[in-house]
C-alpha cells in the first residue's frame, strides 16, 4: 500500500459539514484511499458502487428525500458513493439527504468531471469539498521507498508511468497499462454526448501524443483525423480534459506585440498512457521523444505537487511569433515564475524579450540533476 498524499485532507475534512467529491480517473486509486480511510474513521459505514446496475438502478428511481433516507439506511455515520456521476441527478439527490440526515458524512468518487460536477455545482453550493486524485506521484514512490531508490526507476517510470496497478506490479507494466487503456481510458468518455465514433477519439489521441510539447491547431488535428470539423475536435478535446485523459496548458500573453495570444498544448495526466497510445515503450536514452517524455513528466508532476499542496497558480507556456520561447510558466501573487526544462545540464538564456516586458519575474533550470524541488 502506498500512502496517498491526499489521505490526510480527506480524513481532516470528514465530519465538518461538507459533502465530499473525490475526482479522478478510472483506475488511479479512489477505492483504494477510501478503503483505508474508512479503516482509520472506524465507523458504521455504507458502501455503494454505482457501476452495480442494481445500485444504479435503485437511486435512479429514488427521487424524494424519503426514499433516498430509506435507500442509505439509518445506522450508518459515513455513506460513500462510487462512481457517482453515472446517477441522473446525483446533486440534488445528495442534497436531500444532506439537508435530511446532516449528521452523516457522505463522499461520493467520480471519474468524470463534466458529469459530477455539473450536476453538483448548483445544488452543493456551499455544502460540498472537491478534490482531485492523480495517478501516483513521483514523491509518493520516494516516501513510499527512499528519494534512492525513486530516482533509480526514474527511467521505467517516464516509460510506463504512475498508474497504481502499473507501479506496484513490476515486470507487467506494458500488459496492465494496454489493459487500462482499453478498458477504462475511453469508458467515460464514449458515454458523454456527442462522442459516436470512437475512432474518431482514438486517431485524436495519437495524435495528441505525437504533439505532447508542441502547439496544438484544431484545424490541424480534424485534418489529420479526416471526416470531423475543428468544433467537434474542441468539444472532444474539453471531454478529455474532463475525463482526466489530458490538461490543457495556455499561452501567457500581457504585453508583446508578437506575442501569440491563443496557443494551447496539450499533456497527457500519465506518461504510460502516452506511450501506450504510440506504441513506444524503448527507454529514454535510446529514444527521440526523450525531451518530450520529460516536458510531460516535469508539467504532470507540477500539477500534482500544486493540487495536493493547495497552491493556486496560473500555470502556461509562453512564445512569440518570432520563435523565442519559455517551456513553463506559473503567476502567483502577481509574480512570473519562467521555468526552462532540459532532459541535461546546460546553460540556457531567458529570452531577453520576456525579462524586459516583465521584470517581476523569477528563473529557474529544471533537468534531471535538480528536478525533485520543482515536482515537490
Amino acid at each position: 500500500m502506498i500512502n496517498r498524499k491526499l489521505s490526510e485532507k480527506l480524513i481532516q475534512s470528514c465530519f465538518q459539514g461538507k459533502v465530499i467529491l473525490l475526482l479522478g480517473a478510472r483506475q488511479v486509486g479512489k477505492t483504494t484511499l477510501l478503503k483505508e480511510l474508512v479503516k482509520v474513521i472506524n465507523s458504521s459505514y455504507t458502501w455503494f458502487n454505482a457501476d452495480e446496475a442494481d445500485i444504479l438502478e435503485a437511486f435512479t428511481y429514488a427521487v424524494t428525500s424519503t426514499q433516498l433516507i430509506q435507500l442509505i439506511g439509518t445506522d450508518s455515520r459515513l455513506v460513500i458513493i462510487d462512481e457517482a456521476q453515472q446517477i441522473p441527478d446525483i446533486g440534488k439527490k445528495l442534497k436531500l439527504i444532506y439537508d435530511n440526515r446532516p449528521d452523516i458524512q457522505m463522499i461520493v468518487t467520480g471519474s468524470s468531471a463534466f458529469d459530477l460536477q455539473d450536476q453538483t455545482s448548483e445544488p452543493l453550493t456551499g455544502r460540498k469539498k472537491t478534490f482531485h486524485l492523480h495517478p501516483i506521484s513521483y514523491v509518493e514512490t520516494e516516501n513510499h521507498t527512499s528519494p534512492l531508490e525513486a530516482k533509480r526507476l526514474l527511467d521505467t517510470r517516464l516509460i510506463f508511468g504512475f498508474y497504481p496497478d502499473v507501479v506496484t506490479n513490476p515486470g507487467n507494466e506494458k500488459e496492465l497499462l494496454i489493459e487500462i487503456t482499453q478498458s477504462y481510458l475511453y469508458k467515460d468518455v464514449l458515454k458523454l454526448d456527442g462522442i459516436r465514433k470512437p475512432s474518431h477519439l482514438e486517431k485524436l489521441l495519437k495524435a495528441l501524443a505525437f504533439q505532447v510539447g508542441s502547439e496544438v491547431s484544431y484545424h490541424e488535428l480534424a485534418q489529420i483525423i479526416g471526416n470531423i470539423d475543428t468544433a467537434t475536435v474542441e468539444k472532444y478535446l474539453d471531454l478529455l480534459e474532463k475525463a482526466f485523459v489530458v490538461f490543457k496548458l495556455p499561452t501567457f500573453n500581457r504585453n508583446l506585440r508578437n506575442e501569440i495570444k491563443k496557443g494551447k498544448k496539450y499533456y497527457f495526466h500519465d506518461n504510460g498512457i502516452r506511450n501506450v497510445l504510440i506504441n513506444n515503450f524503448t527507454f529514454p536514452e535510446m529514444r527521440m521523444d526523450k525531451g518530450t517524455l520529460w516536458e510531460n513528466f516535469l508539467i504532470s508532476e507540477r500539477l500534482k505537487a500544486n493540487s495536493y499542496a493547495g497552491r493556486f497558480v496560473n500555470s502556461y507556456f509562453w512564445r512569440t511569433h518570432d520563435q523565442a520561447e519559455i517551456d513553463y510558466l506559473e503567476e502567483t501573487d502577481g509574480i512570473l515564475h519562467a521555468f526552462e526544462l532540459k532532459w541535461k545540464d546546460k546553460k540556457v538564456r531567458f529570452p531577453a524579450s520576456f525579462l524586459q516586458s516583465y521584470p517581476n519575474h523569477q528563473t529557474n533550470v529544471v533537468s534531471r540533476s535538480n528536478f525533485e524541488g520543482f515536482v515537490r
